[in-house]
């Protein structure tokens, strides 16, 4: 399994639009509905080209997207969102980045 993963990311377009999503991430100001909607517009493709190890992660990272963005940059929206989901999204965040910078190459910063 491991040898499909580093496959899916050596040369591929994971990895490539990898560092579309690290650009669209950083200093991203959740409240910005349309940098909201660009991080989640680059999280759909990860999520299709994405390892099978992480795709449920990034299914995790697509539905808190969904959800900020319908919050429309209402803070108390957003605060309620990263009380319910904010343990779950920092796992699944964490496992994208730590398998970005060991097989792609890529640092993710969200801010």
């Amino acid at each position: 399994m491991s040898v499909g993963t580093l496959t899916a990311c050596s040369g591929g377009n994971y990895c490539s639009e990898l560092q579309n999503y690290a650009e669209a991430v950083k200093g991203l100001d959740i409240k910005d509905t349309a940098a909201v909607d660009k991080m989640r517009n680059e999280a759909k493709k990860l999520s299709k080209s994405a390892p099978d190890d992480l795709k449920d992660d990034w299914k995790i990272v697509l539905d808190y997207a969904d959800k900020a963005k319908d919050a429309k940059g209402d803070t108390a929206k957003l605060t309620e969102l990263a009380k319910n989901d904010g343990t779950k999204i920092a796992a699944a965040s964490a496992a994208i980045t730590k398998q970005a910078k060991d097989t792609c190459k890529v640092n993710i910063q969200d801010n």
